[in-house]
């Protein structure tokens, strides 16, 4: 687009709505967000975390993807060749308990439509909700390159899951195996380690009491799950332990089932606790499985997939598992071998999907060895060429995790999912492991082959997303050229979940770590810290909060509501602080544009005669720019949001377009087109580092000033310039804004309103101070409503007058008539009282010989300085104290 002449056009006030729907539809039309437009630029790529296709988002991936937004704008404005890769996760046991939930209350399961129909439901529901979810992209105002969107059961994703699995195998890396895994019995499927979310319950002890085979008595022992007893094979005792001894090799009759079971010696029992005694259950518990693995023991499961017990049970076969607890906890309280029951407080794993209590269950499973993964990986962290968290923090929880990571459960029993590349051949038995559908046997020739019935966990197929969405395993341009990605933003949660698998399959399949940095970030909870959850009632619709407030409002609110890592605290006061701060912007803009009626983007020249307040202004622009820039490469959003509000609120509205009114509305031409050029420069300015943060507003604002190009989204980001470097106009307008301020303080003491003319006197403390009252000296009539204005070196304070004292001046007010001497000097003891301590304060940290010596020499001069500024103001107030008194 050509150069842009100002709009005059500019509504009263800001329409979200309308502008969100306009600009969102401008930006897909523009194709503004393809990335490799810019083939000689550097990249800069951002995959995202993809959400589940369960379900809408909710705030917390609103924080999670406008973070990300807020980078990937931020870097395409720099002049990057960025990409941010959007795309969903299939979420394998999530999105299959959702479905199965909806054919239950349609009287249905999966079983009654089969495997086929039932996927073909599933995809329906896939369709469905990530319609959906684009939708709320589209909302938040997401600037992703749609064009290469995934999906992880697509068809791409699918090669590169088995490609990445026969490879493992191959290695031996991948291996199926018969071992205690955590089962969720209501999803019947196994789970990973940290699928399971551990919940404190209060549940029992119970003291069981086991009679020898020999009649020579029993031997106690304890459990919290008494049900597992029924498939008990042995009961074990430290071989050290003197009081059992004598009973190692003895037989023992299992209670209710009658099975004589043995008394074995191994070190896993602490003699220690309890009576020193343990039942061991190879199939229902994992530390039981290694010592019956040790003693040769029989793995008796006693339940089945669903929880309840099966034909092992004996007469609680068909129970369902609490209830079988309770049945026989009342049987051997009868026959008198439960002879205790206590209180006890302990952890008890739970589904993370279902919600079911999991089971610890002795089955046959597909795993990945971990420990040569995870060493990789351990190795690349501590050498220094791992990635880089932020906060730093967490590598120390990641690396914990890792380092003590077990074999990965990855074989899940669902029909959702990448099933397994596994076939085996019912007419001789053997298994083939092939990234192609097998069709004969290799060994037989047989033609009769069935697959695998299992899929694998969702993880193993994200685990893969930050190079297998560019196009891995086939060396694609997109691969090459945004491979690895520059930074990965997620919360805390899903470190061990999602982020170590990306790293040890990255370092393993591409010797490259998968992105360099990874931003952490925390959850959103509600108002008084709470976790947000459906239950509590206390969640958060982005949606209705961008139906109400705006989706800048929302952004600005969570971006920059916290620091790395940290949790957020959701007020919906605050996104309402947020929307009145994008109004004051607008109205600032509107004003602007009232007054650049027909200035074009070659009209501005900051380069001319410029006044104070321009050349400050620039000063903190540019100030602005460095100090926003280098927040925003630290991921320091919430001090960018500081940085920003202070900028714009105080420096721009607050104070440079009042001084810019008087040249505005004066009859200077060349001033005024001064402070046209500065009010468009900076205005422009100001929208372009916004923008990351508001995209929407920003935009509308932009196309209204005076510029050049299509969007603001590829308008190039401000850079520091030292020519806009002003010193000397900064501390002339540090004195101008400090006595204005302080005759506006004084006024409010005293009850003045400003449509009252006051007599000022002001005596600058040097000739530089004089000359700047003197060339500034309309400013301070304007803006502190004087009817007479004296300034002077040599003033001496009148009778009977208020005074203020700030750096560089003192600020005399005849009010006689209109104020209380004795009050006045009340107010002057008052202020002189704050400058001694602080004063004394600063005379302490000097003189604190741990600070001296640490400080650096800049912060030590600081100090000084502050001191003897504030001593002088003393000097002053007790002088004119004195004066009063008289």
């Amino acid at each position: 687009m050509s150069e842009n002449q100002t709009t005059p056009a500019m509504p009263t006030t800001y329409d979200p709505k309308a502008a969100e729907l306009k600009w969102y539809d401008f930006w897909m039309d523009g194709k503004f967000f393809e990335a490799g437009k810019r083939p000689e630029a550097k990249t800069y790529t951002i995959v995202i975390p993809p959400p589940n296709v369960t379900g809408i988002l909710h705030i917390g991936h609103a924080l999670d993807f406008t973070l990300q937004d807020i980078l990937i704008r931020f870097k395409r404005m720099q002049g990057f060749d960025a990409l941010w890769l959007p795309g969903t996760d299939h979420a394998g046991i999530a999105t299959q308990t959702k479905v199965e939930q909806k054919l239950r209350e349609q009287g249905q399961s999966r079983y009654d439509l089969g495997r086929e129909a039932f996927l073909e439901q599933v995809w329906d529901w896939k369709e469905q909700y990530a319609g959906t979810i684009r939708g709320q992209w589209a909302k938040m105002g997401l600037s992703l390159d749609y064009s290469r969107e995934r999906f992880t059961l697509d068809e791409g994703l699918s090669k590169a899951v088995r490609e990445v699995f026969v490879q493992l195998y191959k290695k031996g890396l991948i291996y199926r195996g018969k071992k205690i895994i955590n089962w969720d019995p209501a999803a019947r499927t196994a789970l990973s380690d940290i699928e399971v979310e551990h919940k404190e319950l209060n549940g029992h002890l119970y003291h069981l009491q086991y009679p020898l085979k020999d009649g020579s008595g029993h031997i106690t022992v304890a459990t919290t799950r008494p049900e597992t007893m029924l498939g008990d094979s042995a009961v074990a005792v430290h071989p050290e332990d003197e009081r059992y001894q004598h009973l190692i090799g003895q037989m023992i009759v299992l209670p209710v089932i009658g099975r004589e079971i043995p008394i074995i010696g191994d070190e896993y029992v602490d003699k220690e606790f309890g009576s020193g005694a343990v039942k061991i259950t190879p199939a229902h518990d994992p530390n039981d499985f290694e010592v019956g693995l040790r003693h040769d023991l029989p793995q008796i499961i006693v339940m089945d997939e669903s929880g309840k017990m099966n034909a092992e049970a004996g007469p609680y076969a068909g129970l369902d598992r609490f209830d079988c607890r309770k049945q026989l906890v009342k049987d051997l309280q009868e026959q008198g071998v439960c002879v205790q029951i206590e209180d006890h407080v302990h952890q008890v794993g739970h589904s993370e999907r279902s919600g079911a209590v999991v089971e610890p269950y002795l089955s046959t499973q597909w795993f990945v060895e971990m420990k040569p993964l995870a060493e990789q990986a351990i190795n690349a962290q501590k050498s220094g060429e791992g990635v880089n968290f932020v906060p730093d923090r967490f590598e120390k929880i990641y690396l914990q995790w890792i380092e003590n990571v077990h074999d990965w459960c990855i074989s899940r029993q669902l029909w959702w999912g990448h099933r397994i590349p596994a076939w085996y051949c019912d007419a001789c038995g053997e298994m083939h492991v092939s990234d192609e559908d097998v069709t004969s046997c290799s060994s037989c020739g047989s033609t009769e082959l069935r697959q695998d019935e299992d899929v694998l966990d969702t993880w193993f197929s994200s685990g893969l997303w930050p190079f297998s969405t560019l196009g891995w395993p086939e060396q694609t341009e997109d691969l090459k050229r945004f491979y690895p990605t520059n930074v990965l933003v997620t919360g805390y949660d899903i470190i061990f979940f999602w982020v170590s698998r990306m790293i040890f399959t990255a370092l393993e399949f591409t010797d490259q770590k998968p992105f360099k940095d990874v931003l952490i970030h925390g959850l959103v909870r509600d108002a008084n810290g709470n976790k947000m959850s459906k239950s509590l009632g206390n969640g958060v619709d982005p949606l209705e909060v961008i139906e109400q407030y705006g989706a800048d409002a929302m952004r600005y609110m969570l971006s920059t509501g916290s620091t790395p890592g940290q949790d957020l605290r959701f007020r919906f006061e605050k996104v309402e602080q947020s929307r009145n701060f994008a109004n004051k912007i607008w109205n600032a803009s509107r004003f602007a544009l009232m007054n650049l009626e027909g200035f074009t983007a070659s009209d501005i020249n900051i380069t001319g005669k410029l006044g104070t307040a321009d050349r400050w202004i620039l000063h903190r622009l540019n100030e602005t720019v460095r100090e926003v820039t280098r927040l925003m490469d630290n991921y320091e959003f919430g001090e960018t949001g500081r940085q920003l509000y202070n900028f714009i609120w105080d420096d721009l509205c607050d104070w440079y377009i009042e001084f810019a009114k008087l040249n505005l509305y004066g009859s200077d031409e060349e001033a005024k087109q001064a402070t046209k050029s500065v009010l468009a420069y900076v205005l422009d300015r100001t929208q372009r580092l916004i923008h990351p943060f508001m995209p929407y507003i920003s935009e509308e604002i932009w196309q209204h000033l005076p510029h050049e190009g299509e969007t603001i989204t590829l308008a190039a980001w401000p850079e520091y310039d030292a020519a806009l470097e002003a010193p000397e106009a900064v501390k002339e307008m540090e004195l101008l804004m400090d006595i204005i301020r302080s005759v506006r303080n004084v006024r409010a003491e005293v009850n003045v309103p400003m449509s009252k003319k006051i007599e000022l006197m002001i005596k600058p403390t040097s000739e530089a101070e004089a000359i700047i009252l003197t060339r500034n000296d309309e400013f301070v009539r304007r803006f502190c409503g004087t009817s007479k204005l004296e300034a002077g070196l040599a003033l001496a304070a009148p009778d009977k007058a208020m005074s203020s004292i700030v750096t560089g001046a003192e600020l005399y007010f005849p009010l006689a008539g209109l104020i209380d001497i004795s009050q006045e000097i009340a107010r002057l003891e008052k202020e002189l009282a704050t400058l001694n301590g602080e004063v004394t304060r600063i005379e302490k940290k000097l003189g604190n010989e741990g600070f001296v010596a640490k400080a650096p020499a800049k912060v030590i001069e600081e100090e000084r300085s502050k001191m003897k500024d504030y001593a002088d103001k003393r000097d002053k107030v007790q002088a004119r104290i004195a004066d009063l008194r008289g």
